[in-house]
């Protein structure tokens, strides 16, 4: 059996690509609009008053909420106590943290090198690696 087959030739013109593809975004973007509008026009009375306040409550910006002072010591002892809790391990863990860094193998490396020949490069690479 023999299949003839053709060449089809296509030519693509980038920048004409680029704007059919724009215009077609935005011909869809102004239907979707077009549809909305339509369909608030035909809502009841009722409704579309509902969505204006909906769309007013959500434009308003917040209004500032005073923050209640609590009237149990106790309660703000136990807060008092928590902050002061989570401070103390940040801090423990940034030591920890620096520790680590001082007895890591990099800064080990660059602090001997300093010390058999102390170059701009080694002081570079030990506050790099050392903290």
């Amino acid at each position: 059996m023999y299949v003839n087959h053709r060449e089809l030739s296509v030519t693509l013109r980038p920048l004409k690509l680029v704007l059919s593809i724009a215009a077609g975004i935005w011909l869809g973007f102004m239907a979707v609009l077009l549809t909305g509008w339509l369909i608030y026009k035909a809502l009841p009375v009722e409704q579309t008053q509902a969505l204006n306040d909906a769309a007013a409550q959500l434009t308003k910006p917040p209004a500032a909420k005073n923050k209640p002072e609590s009237e149990n010591p106790m309660f703000d002892q136990y807060r008092q106590m928590l902050r002061d809790s989570e401070a103390r391990q940040a801090q423990e863990a940034e030591q920890a943290e620096r520790a680590r860094s001082f007895n890591g193998p990099k800064c080990q490396f660059w602090t001997q090198q300093n010390q058999t020949a102390p170059s701009e490069k080694s002081r570079a690479a030990i506050y790099q690696f050392c903290g």
